[in-house]
């Protein structure tokens, strides 16, 4: 495998990609997550789902288009419904995770059209929903360089004003934090970092990947930053373990990528429920 990485470029592709959005996905899928706002990549992926879709019409349709990487038309998409879903939630103060349905419904259903219109489902397409190591190219790596370098910039001169938001948005309202602004550049980013992730670990999928290795995370750690720790680490296995699967399996990687995500979180739930039990049993014996 090693010797097919240095001679094919769509595997190098392929895995920078991957070893790239293994830091950046966990990375801010554990502000998501402690914000509660989980779904909303579960929205932001399927509005990209039609942003992708659509585009793959239009190529049908116009030469014009079928010379434009699609991952652009699900970044715009993707974009377009992370500031939809802060209007909504402006208009729906008291009952603002009515966003989140709405906005995923309405992706669901654009792409639906789209995908109809171009008679189904083609083999693109199904690269893009699951992921496909052959379909990294260098230009998709570029992308999710550049969206990367913005995440970890986002994060690094924001983290203040996002921990705070995360625990105590009234405290962060009488500090004089821009809530708003913030905000609205934390979902934009979430919907770069989707966006980012389609062509490894596909549309359907790439929330499970800001999400699961949190989920994992959250079980080993004691405080926010080594949380933050764990997930990235925990996101990387993800990714290389899933991907070398993918590779001997000839399978697509974006399933194999959130199955063993979801074994990690097994085996981290395994042992912090036999170390619970050996430490009842030790305290007993103390006693005794």
């Amino acid at each position: 495998m090693i010797d097919a990485i240095f001679s094919y470029e769509f595997l190098q592709n392929a895995f920078l990609s991957g070893i790239i959005i293994g830091l950046i996905a966990p990375l801010l899928g554990l502000f998501i997550v402690v914000r509660r706002l989980a779904l909303i990549a579960d929205a932001l992926s399927h509005v990209a789902l039609a942003g992708i879709a659509g585009s793959l019409f239009l190529s049908q349709q116009v030469l014009f288009f079928s010379a434009l990487n699609p991952v652009y038309f699900g970044i715009g998409t993707a974009v377009g419904g992370s500031l939809l879903i802060e209007k909504l939630r402006g208009m729906y103060k008291h009952y603002e995770e009515l966003a989140i349905p709405v906005i995923l419904s309405a992706g669901i259903g654009l792409g639906a059209i789209f995908i109809s219109l171009s008679k189904g489902f083609s083999a693109d397409l199904i690269g893009y929903l699951f992921g496909s190591v052959s379909a990294v190219s260098r230009q998709d790596l570029l992308i999710v360089i550049v969206i990367a370098i913005i995440v970890i910039a986002f994060i690094y001169f924001l983290y203040k004003e996002l921990f705070v938001l995360s625990f105590d948005a009234e405290y962060s309202k009488v500090s004089g934090i821009n809530a708003r602004y913030i905000q609205l550049f934390f979902m934009v980013i979430t919907a770069l970092v989707i966006g980012a992730s389609m062509r490894i670990v596909g549309i359907l999928l790439v929330s499970s990947l800001m999400t699961v290795p949190v989920a994992a995370a959250m079980q080993l750690a004691k405080s926010f930053k080594g949380a933050m720790i764990y997930s990235i680490v925990l996101g990387e296995m993800s990714v290389l373990i899933g991907l070398v699967s993918a590779f001997y399996l000839d399978i697509a990687p974006g399933g194999t990528i959130v199955v063993t995500s979801i074994l990690l979180l097994l085996l981290v739930i395994g042992w912090k429920k036999i170390r619970g039990e050996r430490n009842i049993l030790l305290e007993k014996e103390e006693v005794a």
